[in-house]
């Protein structure tokens, strides 16, 4: 993270503005990152990230890209809980890098780590909630163009399919749309049938990649930003601060994307045909490492870095350029910034 003094009020603000902004760049590589890492071997859909677009705009539209199941602008959702999420984690790494320090010098790498590590733990709050609601409305489109398969759906995985979401399947050759659902409808149904326990299934994994993620990002972000300083005492250019939250974004990214494939299925309600279901961590990697092999833990790998790298490069851009000061120091907030 950039060494500059602000407020947490400015931090907060800050990592608001980054997770809107970088969020509605890349949610349609998000959802088909989703996609693909939710496909079985057998069961495949989309052939690659490209594809999956174009099968999603000539079957949803547009901004069937930015939606949840035939309700407009989805992603809605990711911008409601991102906000939090990635001013929780920014804000808590300058927190911790600040009382990590020693008299002002700068931390080892291994404090820096411990850093990310304590970001990562505090993010997870907001993180678990908002991945549960953002898969099951990502993933619905995927099972909507499977069971328009022929042959891809059994009568018995019908039989057991979960009802909270109410999807309408037919073996016959013609098949009704499947029915609206929104985040609300989902949480609420969660809630009532679970608790909120429901909301945190998969934190186990959620944490799994997390914390690794933000143990891997933040030093290696601070370490290449630094070199780009043209002094110690002054700040690396904005485009210096992109680029490093890019390369240190994709990097961490793809260093723990079989975690992310572990919780995408672990929080994936609604299965396909023959797919299978899960009873915890173990038994998910068990499970994919005999059924897919190795390979399946990298699926969808290049659409995480694609979807990280730019989310956390708009972040350092948005600590650069100080909009979150700006917006405290000319309007009455500049009462909290102390």
């Amino acid at each position: 993270m950039s060494q500059q003094k602000i407020s947490l009020p400015a931090k907060l603000i800050n990592g608001g503005i980054a997770g809107i902004v970088g969020v509605t760049c890349v949610f349609p590589i998000d959802l088909a990152k989703t996609r693909l890492q939710n496909q079985r071997q057998g069961q495949q859909v989309y052939k690659s990230m490209m594809d999956c677009l174009v099968k999603t705009v000539r079957s949803e539209g547009y901004f069937g890209m930015y939606r949840d199941m035939g309700r407009p602008w989805g992603a809605a959702v990711n911008l409601t809980l991102v906000t939090p999420e990635k001013a929780i984690k920014l804000a808590a790494n300058d927190f911790f890098r600040h009382h990590l320090a020693k008299d002002g010098k700068g931390l080892t790498v291994f404090r820096e780590m411990l850093a990310g590590c304590g970001a990562g733990m505090c993010q997870v709050v907001v993180t678990t909630p908002m991945e549960m609601l953002k898969i099951q409305l990502q993933d619905a489109g995927r099972l909507a163009t499977q069971q328009q398969k022929p042959g891809m759906m059994s009568p018995t995985k019908l039989a057991a399919a979960n009802t909270m979401l109410s999807r309408s399947f037919n073996s016959g050759p013609v098949v009704p749309a499947p029915q609206a659902v929104s985040a609300t409808q989902i949480a609420r149904d969660l809630l009532h049938t679970q608790g909120i326990q429901g909301l945190y299934k998969g934190l186990g994994a959620t944490l799994m990649r997390d914390v690794p993620f933000s143990i891997v990002y933040f030093p290696l972000f601070a370490n290449l930003n630094r070199l780009g300083k043209p002094s110690p005492e002054e700040s690396a250019p904005f485009y210096w601060a992109f680029l490093s939250g890019c390369v240190a974004g994709s990097a961490a990214a793809v260093a723990v994307n079989p975690c992310d494939v572990v919780k995408t299925r672990l929080q994936s309600l609604n299965k396909g045909s023959s797919e299978e279901a899960y009873s915890g961590v173990m038994d998910c990697v068990s499970k994919i490492m005999q059924k897919e092999g190795p390979s399946a833990f990298l699926k969808g790998a290049g659409c995480r870095a694609l979807v990280i790298a730019p989310l956390f490069g708009i972040a350092q851009v948005m600590y650069f350029a100080g909009v979150a000061e700006y917006i405290l120091d000319n309007s009455p907030l500049s009462l909290l910034s102390v």
